[in-house]
């Protein structure tokens, strides 16, 4: 089976979340499974040197946006035995970091479209390509509007993956025509509410729809999840699949992992995770003593439960708990959390930014992880707690429900209140006193395959299953 992979991102190239993570590791799996699977990206300048050394040139051809044609370059690099393959314009892409410009909406088009140009460049013939979010959401739509004539596009179908519904690429709807090469007769295919909205346009002539957990695949047919998207994703919901992401457990595994004060497994897990847990105060400066800690990796806004914190976080710090916090966001919730930890010294820090290795710290030194989510589509920090023997603490929601389970491997609260959040703390708090039972707890969580080898199984059935809907 031959699968062409669409996205902005891909780790190690090019990541700046769930979607990079996605994309490098799940390729890798669908290999393992004797899929074709090669990846499509497009050549961004902060492409480290390593990398751009070992590119090679294979071609070079115009692309239409709209009335005219842009330049387009195709390099290719061989990793972990998966084909990429770059789309290289230096006027769209030679810029520092990968979105938040004006013309974003004409890049994603342009990239959107290139995907398939390529197809004519290269002797690869994929039977389906699974895009990714709003950046590629537009490939389904041009694949049906304007290469479905070709003998090398007759058959081909394509799978939609939805990462965040809240993500659309909205524009104004003078784009269609003049950007996005999208006349009247077709205007109908991405407009909505007065819009040019990419993810609706895919939504419309995707052939079959995923999303990242099989929860959140139900809950965005809701008005409250759906971001107005409810109404046509539940017009398409027999293509609607749910498929929790993994993580790469090779690339996070505590029994190798440099960076954490002392490696450790499932066997050795009480040493080791306290010496991690002390670094970690060290890190923080938290005062070394024998309580509970509560680590958060996380992004300050609204939809990840701040706001649960803010009501809550003092009774859980004076309950006898301590906080170590990792994040960056809206200014509102970066206060608060800089506040809150001048108000308990020694009990409660924060760190602002985005710092992989001291998130890995707060993996392998927390005792429990905290994940207040109001959405979230899978989320991986829960995955990654589990791996490093840090015991979730979750609202039921999204991937969370999904894989954290009260009793088993975490704590579970299901409505999106600070009472809730704050007692499902004290409940975890509460059996972490009984040392036994805690550590029968961690060794459930370490042993829990959240790895990419079940969820490459699914997608690969789904590719299945998309090519006999073709043939019946």
């Amino acid at each position: 089976m031959n699968v062409l992979f669409a996205s902005s991102e891909a780790y190690p190239f090019f990541t700046s979340g769930k979607l990079g993570d996605m994309t490098g590791s799940l390729a890798r799996a669908l290999k393992r499974l004797n899929i074709e699977i090669r990846v499509i990206l497009p050549l961004y300048k902060d492409m480290k040197g390593v990398w751009r050394e070992k590119l090679r040139y294979i071609a070079n051809y115009n692309v239409p946006v709209g009335w005219r044609n842009q330049y387009c370059g195709l390099f290719e690099l061989v990793f972990n035995g998966v084909y990429y393959y770059f789309l290289d314009n230096e006027y769209y892409f030679n810029r520092p970091g990968f979105y938040g410009y004006y013309d974003d909406g004409e890049r994603f088009a342009f990239f959107s479209r290139a995907v398939l140009e390529t197809l004519l460049h290269i002797d690869y013939t994929p039977q389906i390509i699974q895009c990714n979010d709003w950046q590629t959401a537009l490939t389904p739509i041009y694949l049906n509007l304007n290469y479905r004539h070709m003998d090398k596009f007759i058959h081909m179908k394509t799978v939609f993956t939805i990462h965040d519904v809240q993500y659309q690429g909205k524009y104004d709807p003078e784009i269609a025509d003049g950007v996005l090469g999208i006349g009247r007769e077709n205007y109908h295919l991405v407009e909505y509410d007065g819009f040019v909205n990419y993810l609706k346009g895919a939504i419309e002539t995707a052939d079959i729809i995923s999303t990242v957990s099989p929860s959140y695949a139900r809950e965005i047919l809701n008005p409250w999840y759906g971001c107005g998207l409810h109404h046509f994703l539940r017009e398409r919901n027999d293509k609607l699949h749910g498929i929790i992401s993994g993580i790469d457990t090779d690339e996070y595994n505590p029994a190798t992992d440099k960076i954490i004060a002392s490696q450790y497994d499932v066997e050795t897990f009480e040493e080791g995770k306290s010496k991690c847990k002390e670094q970690l105060r060290r890190l923080f400066d938290l005062e070394q003593k024998d309580v509970p800690l509560i680590g958060m990796v996380t992004h300050f806004l609204s939809h990840k439960g701040p706001d649960l914190m803010i009501s809550a976080a003092d009774e859980i710090i004076k309950s006898g708990m301590q906080l170590a916090i990792l994040g960056q966001g809206e200014t509102l919730y970066e206060r608060f959390f800089q506040e809150l930890a001048k108000r308990h010294k020694g009990q409660c820090s924060v760190v602002i930014g985005f710092l992989p290795d001291i998130a890995r710290n707060i993996y392998a030194g927390s005792d429990m992880f905290l994940m207040p989510s109001r959405i979230e589509p899978c989320g991986l920090a829960q995955m990654l707690a589990l791996r490093y023997g840090s015991i979730p603490i979750v609202r039921e929601t999204g991937g969370l429900r999904d894989s954290i389970f009260e009793g088993d491997n975490g704590f579970v609260f299901s409505a999106y209140n600070g009472n809730e959040m704050r007692d499902a703390c004290f409940r975890a708090r509460s059996l972490w006193e009984n040392r036994s039972e805690w550590a029968d707890l961690i060794r459930r969580a370490m042993k829990r395959d959240n790895s990419w080898a079940i969820p490459a199984r699914r997608y690969a059935a789904l590719y299945q299953q998309t090519l006999r809907n073709d043939s019946m």
